[in-house]
């Protein structure tokens, strides 16, 4: 049994790891893993405008995580 609060902080922090933690699918993980490491190296490379569409992502997963468990 996966708690809901500990499945949103780990989507927030790192997204993809909510979805990993809940067991919702492993795959649909990945994927926002994946798209959120890429986001994180574009703030470090490219522009740090891009950190606030990290923010967004980072909330979804979050949004994303809780809302399977409910």
């Amino acid at each position: 049994m996966t708690n809901i609060l500990i499945a949103t902080i780990l989507s927030f922090l790192i997204p993809g790891l909510g979805q990993i933690y809940e067991g919702q699918n492993f795959l649909k993980g990945i994927v926002f893993l994946i798209i959120g490491i890429i986001l994180y190296i574009l703030i470090y490379t490219v522009e740090t405008n891009i950190c606030i569409i990290s923010f967004i992502y980072s909330i979804y997963s979050a949004y994303d995580a809780c809302r399977f468990l409910k």
